[in-house]
């Protein structure tokens, strides 16, 4: 008696098909059972795509034909060993015939022992691909369909600001109003990483605790009422949160940020060793940065190690071993930590711009909608026009009310929150982890002589 090992696998898509797995066992047993085979195990793949071969059951099947556990393998239909034309001639030729193992299909009603079985396997395979090919190209037709109609296309997965309701996409008001608190930081002239560490501590969770998620917010076309396929944007038919003025402003400003960041990238090479003050420190006789070489820090007019970096070549200050500045620069930092300390650095920082004049752009708004209304109520103006001008002032509105209860209380926050990840940076954290929150809360350092003064980044963000 001949002893057949039975292969069935059912995809997501196929499980609405006549294909299940219960259908595919019954059949293969019935067909086993006349045809007088001994079934040695019947491996089942259930949720697994034809698309490939890493497949558990069909893993340890190929395991036990090395074994020569069987004679045959049997499926119900060619598709269940593959939807590949390459993977299926591979597994037939060099898995099965090649230790022996024939291949029968069922309902194709041949197998590998005749010519014409053989055959029929190369010429079935060619259609299997063919009918994989035409599902992707149903498939990317059907996304490249939604986009152009102006639907989101990525199911479930709705970008911040929005939920994914019956196929459309909804405004989160309550996310969107982080959405909009982003870009009016940023235009107001905060960077990356001060927007993220006040957006992290301000809303708490993970999702805001990269540079990388802001700079993919304010990169993101969707907050715009544009959807993306291909990387090509059609008009959405979803509400925006931006106004496509402020998204183009806040885009222009990133590129230009990012031109500036990689050319000073490209010129400060030499400043940006493994240390943690590197590019902080500043000569106070020359005006030269000092660099960090062989255990110390030094003014690079007094070590002569880059030409184009020397100012005064008679410079004589001094030069200061790293650890040692270094121990004194972490303690300046955990001196001003004490008792609310840093808090006496902002007293005396200047609003800009001033307070009052952005509460008197905010009165006149409030006199504008005020007199809207009551133009409403006496003249017959379409309220299609009075509501798009009232949206508008609102907006406007909300974004200086925004400003005016950040002006102090951000380049507060994000020294606070800068200290507090330094207490635990300072033990357990990386390096680079170090640098970048010392570089948050020093703008730069000032050695004269024996001298170190330290200026606190207390300006804006």
């Amino acid at each position: 008696m001949q002893k057949v090992a039975c292969y069935v696998r059912v995809s997501t898509e196929n499980q609405l098909e006549n294909y299940s797995i219960d259908e595919q066992t019954e059949r293969l047993k019935a067909y086993c059972k006349a045809r007088d085979y001994s079934i040695y195990k019947i491996y089942t793949d259930g949720g697994f795509s034809g698309g490939n071969t890493q497949r558990p059951a069909l893993q340890a099947m190929l395991n036990d034909i090395k074994r020569n556990m069987f004679d045959a393998v049997i499926v119900y239909k060619l598709d269940r060993l593959s939807r590949s034309q390459k993977d299926t001639l591979t597994l037939i030729e060099d898995r099965f015939l090649a230790n022996g193992i024939d291949f029968i299909s069922v309902s194709e009603n041949f197998d590998t022992s005749s010519p014409f079985g053989r055959a029929m396997i190369g010429i079935l395979s060619v259609f299997a691909q063919l009918e994989k090919d035409q599902i992707t190209e149903r498939f990317t037709m059907g996304r490249i369909g939604r986009s152009k109609a102006g639907l989101f296309h990525g199911g479930g997965n709705a970008p911040k600001g929005y939920d994914y309701i019956n196929g459309r996409l909804e405004v989160n008001y309550l996310e969107a109003e982080q959405i909009k608190e982003i870009f009016t930081l940023f235009l107001s002239g905060k960077s990356i990483n001060a927007i993220s560490i006040i957006m992290d501590k301000k809303y708490g969770g993970t999702y805001w605790n990269s540079a990388v998620k802001v700079i993919n917010c304010i990169r993101n076309s969707i907050y715009i009422g544009k959807v993306k396929f291909n990387g090509i944007e059609y008009d959405g038919v979803h509400t925006p949160i931006i106004s496509e003025e402020d998204y183009l402003r806040a885009n222009e400003l990133l590129n230009s940020s990012e031109r500036e960041n990689a050319k000073t990238s490209a010129q400060k090479t030499p400043f940006r060793a493994g240390f943690l003050l590197s590019s902080l420190i500043y000569c106070k006789n020359c005006g030269a940065r000092y660099s960090a070489c062989h255990g110390y820090y030094k003014c690079y007019s007094r070590s002569k190690t880059t030409k184009k970096f020397i100012i005064d070549p008679e410079c004589k200050n001094n030069n200061w071993k790293i650890e040692d500045l270094d121990a004194l620069v972490i303690s300046e930092i955990h001196k001003i930590s004490i008792d609310g300390q840093y808090k006496k650095l902002f007293k005396n920082q200047a609003d800009v711009p001033d307070k009052k004049q952005i509460q008197s752009e905010i009165d006149k708004i409030d006199s504008q909608i005020n007199k809207l209304l009551d133009l409403f109520q006496l003249s017959d103006i379409p309220i299609d026009v009075v509501k798009k001008k009232l949206t508008a002032l609102t907006d406007k509105k909300d974004e200086l009310r925004s400003r005016l209860s950040n002006l102090k209380t951000d380049n507060l926050q994000i020294f606070e929150a800068a200290l507090q990840k330094f207490k635990t940076a300072s033990e357990s954290g990386s390096l680079e982890e170090r640098r970048m929150i010392v570089s948050t809360l020093i703008e730069r350092i000032i050695i004269d002589g024996n001298n170190v003064e330290v200026i606190w980044r207390v300006g804006n963000g």
